[in-house]
């Protein structure tokens, strides 16, 4: 059987090469190419790394599909092919988080801009005064204080956690994907770069959050208590939590509102933050390499389940 496997892997590759050869046969014949080999030979090499990415996710489809049902059932324990993504424990911290947020924002940009018309009428129309809109303002805090020690005891304590939590940490690729992300929206490349569980963007909202945190929990205790802290410390906290407010608020308007509700692929909105799934298309458009890691583990389990059955069958034999 491990012959056969190895037989049937190099015929695929030979069909790749051939059929990549083909490819850029015909491309050639059509737009007379001006420049170089080396040109060329970039533009070969990327069309035989898709194909054979997609002959290998296509391959693990096709086992775990034309497997036996009860196997299928075993492995996926699913009557849909979605895949979970976020749990219910992160979805709830997303949630109090988004609502924090909102609160903190609509009382706390009055403060910044108070000669605007819009700052008075949510301070006094809407609220009823500055004691009232500060209150609001300190519930909001304290949202947000308490999900952001939920999610450290998360990303501690919760097996998930801890495994997002490092799959989040920004690795040299991200800088690569960045760049290449750059090239596609002008036009030099063919296709934007293949994304694991998480790519560059959603790592950058996570850590502006995550810095963001830190400078609006520490500077906001500085100046909620601030007859326990010297003038000049309370003066800096002012500053810092102003401006970075503001900085947080425009970060959440135009980088987080795009990404997750203006983006052509997702609008009006994605609807992963409350019920936590994605598709098969999702997956295999925003994340294909973490679909391709999915539907391979699949396949060998299937794979395996079907071998421990024949080798049982022949045993009773």
């Amino acid at each position: 059987m491990e012959d056969n496997k190895k037989l049937a892997q190099q015929q695929r590759d030979n069909l790749i090469s051939e059929l990549s050869d083909n490819i850029l046969k015909t491309a050639k014949t059509i737009v007379r190419p001006e420049d170089g080999d080396r040109k060329v030979g970039e533009i070969a090499a990327e069309i035989r790394q898709r194909l054979s990415f997609e002959a290998n996710v296509l391959l693990n489809e096709a086992v775990t599909r034309l497997s036996p049902a009860r196997l299928y059932k075993e492995i996926t324990d699913a009557p849909q092919r979605t895949f979970q993504r976020f749990g219910k424990n992160f979805r709830f911290q997303h949630a109090l988080m988004f609502i924090s947020v909102i609160i903190l924002i609509i009382t706390g940009m009055p403060l910044k801009f108070p000669t605007l018309g819009i700052s008075k009428f949510i301070v006094v129309d809407v609220f009823g005064g500055l004691e009232n809109s500060t209150l609001i303002h300190r519930i909001g805090a304290v949202g947000l204080i308490f999900v952001g020690v939920w999610h450290l005891g998360y990303i501690t304590i919760s097996r998930f956690g801890r495994r997002d939590f490092l799959l989040m940490i920004p690795r040299p690729g991200d800088i690569k994907d960045f760049f290449h992300t750059l090239m596609f929206f002008v036009g030099r490349r063919s296709s934007g770069p293949k994304f694991g569980r998480f790519s560059f963007i959603e790592k950058f909202d996570y850590w502006a959050v995550y810095w963001g945190m830190v400078i609006m929990i520490g500077s906001g205790i500085i100046m909620w208590f601030k007859e326990w802290f010297p003038k000049y410390l309370y003066d800096i906290g002012r500053e810092a939590h102003s401006d970075e407010g503001l900085l947080a608020t425009l970060a959440i308007v135009i980088w987080h509102f795009y990404n997750v509700h203006f983006n052509p692929d997702v609008f009006p909105m994605s609807w992963v933050w409350w019920h936590g799934n994605l598709t098969e298309d999702e997956m295999k458009h925003h994340h294909p390499l973490e679909y391709a890691e999915i539907i391979e583990a699949e396949s060998k389990r299937i794979i395996e389940q079907q071998e421990k059955l024949e080798q049982a069958g022949s045993d009773e034999k």
